[in-house]
C-alpha cells in the first residue's frame, strides 16, 4: 500500500508541474513576447480558463501527502517552512496579478500588473527547482525525523547547507529554463501570427539552453546523492524513465523545426515527466534523504498511514480522480483552438 500511494503522490506532483507548468512558463515570457497590450491580453488569455483548475493539483498533492504519509508532511512542511511561506505569496501574487489587471483600465495599472506577474513566475520556478534540488540532496534530519533548514548558509551542499546552495540554485535555474520553454510551447500552441513566431523562437532558444543543464545537473546529482545510482541498479527497469525524457527532447527539437506545435508540447510534457519520475525512482524508498546519516531517511513504511487507514482512502480517492480528470478534459476540450489578440480580460 505504500508504494502505491508513493505512485499516487508522484503521479499528482507530476500533474502539477506540468499543467501549471506552462501557466509559469506563460508569466516568464509574457513580457518579452508579447509586444503591445493586446498581444499580453492574448498570452493571459492562453492561460485563463485553465491556471486555477491547474494549481488544484497542488492543492490536491498535498492533501493526499498529508492522508498517505502524515510523518512527512510534520517533518517537511516545519523544515521547509520559510520556503512554503515564500512560495505561498508568490502564488497569491500571481493568482491576484491575472485577477486584478483587466479591473482598472490604465496603462500604469496594467504594467505594475504584468511585472509582478512575471516576477512572481520566475521566483515560482527557481523556488520548484530548489525544493526538488533539496529532496534530492537530503536535510540534516535529526533523530526524531525533523529539521529546519535556513534560506543559506555557506552555499555548499553539505550537512550544514540551508535551502539555497549553488546545487539547488543550479537545479533551479535549470527548472526556471525548462518552464520557459515549457509555457513558450504552449503560448505558441494557444497564439497565431508574430506572437506565435516569437514563441517558438523562445522555446528553440531555451531548448539549447536546456540540453547541456540536464547533463550537468544529472552528473552531479549522481555524486551530491548516491542513492540515485544505486536505486537505478537495483531497479534497471526505472532507465525508462530517463529514455522518456530523452525522447521528450528530441521531439521538441524535431516537431519545433517542422512547426508542429500540438506535438513540441506534448513532447515537452514527457521530458517534464521523464525528468520528474526519473528523480522520484532513483530516491524510492525514501521520501525525504538524511544527508547526516543515511539511518535517519525518511522511508515511504517509516512514515505511511496504516494499512487498513490506506486501502480505505483508495475508495475517496479513485472516484475524486474521475472528478477531476474529468474536470479537467471538459475545461480544455471546451476552451481548444487559438486566442486572439483582441481578446478582452483574461
Amino acid at each position: 500500500m505504500p508504494t502505491l500511494w508513493f505512485c499516487i503522490v508522484a503521479f499528482m506532483l507530476a500533474a502539477y508541474v506540468i499543467l501549471d507548468g506552462f501557466d509559469i512558463g506563460a508569466g516568464i515570457i509574457h513580457l518579452f513576447v508579447a509586444k503591445n497590450d493586446a498581444e499580453r491580453r492574448a498570452v493571459l488569455a492562453s492561460i485563463g480558463p485553465v491556471w486555477d483548475g491547474n494549481e488544484v493539483w497542488l492543492i490536491a498533492a498535498g492533501g493526499t501527502l498529508y492522508f498517505a504519509f502524515p510523518g512527512l508532511y510534520a517533518s517537511s512542511f516545519s523544515g521547509f517552512y520559510l520556503a512554503l511561506m515564500i512560495v505561498l505569496r508568490l502564488l497569491i501574487l500571481r493568482g491576484i496579478s491575472i485577477e486584478f489587471r483587466s479591473h482598472v483600465h490604465s496603462d500604469l495599472w496594467s504594467a505594475f500588473w504584468d511585472a509582478t506577474f512575471a516576477c512572481a513566475s520566475i521566483l515560482l520556478a527557481i523556488f520548484y527547482g530548489a525544493a526538488l534540488g533539496n529532496v534530492v540532496r537530503g536535510v540534516p534530519l535529526e533523530g526524531d525525523g525533523y529539521f529546519f533548514l535556513p534560506l543559506w548558509t555557506n552555499l555548499q551542499p553539505g550537512p550544514d547547507a540551508g535551502i539555497i546552495d549553488w546545487y539547488t540554485v543550479l537545479i533551479g535555474v535549470t527548472a526556471l529554463v525548462a518552464l520557459t520553454m515549457h509555457g513558450a510551447l504552449w503560448v505558441a500552441l494557444k497564439t497565431e501570427g508574430d506572437l506565435r513566431i516569437r514563441c517558438q523562437a523562445v522555446a528553440k532558444r531555451f531548448w539549447f539552453l536546456l540540453l547541456p543543464l540536464v547533463l550537468v545537473i544529472s552528473g552531479i546529482s549522481f555524486r551530491i546523492q548516491p542513492l540515485l545510482l544505486v536505486s537505478f541498479e537495483v531497479r534497471p527497469w526505472s532507465w525508462i524513465f530517463p529514455v522518456v525524457s530523452a525522447g521528450g527532447f528530441v521531439g521538441v527539437f524535431f516537431f519545433l523545426k517542422r512547426h508542429q506545435e500540438p506535438a513540441a508540447f506534448l513532447s515537452s510534457c514527457a521530458l517534464i515527466l521523464g525528468l520528474l519520475c526519473s528523480a522520484a525512482m532513483g530516491l524510492y524508498p525514501n521520501l525525504l534523504p538524511s544527508n547526516v546519516d543515511a539511518a535517519r531517511s525518511l522511508t515511504i513504511t517509516s512514515v505511511s498511514a496504516a494499512d487498513n487507514g490506506l486501502r480505505v482512502g483508495l475508495y475517496w480517492f479513485f472516484p475524486a480522480l474521475v472528478l477531476a480528470l474529468g474536470y479537467s478534459f471538459f475545461v480544455y476540450r471546451r476552451f481548444a483552438g487559438k486566442v486572439g489578440t483582441q481578446s478582452l480580460g483574461h
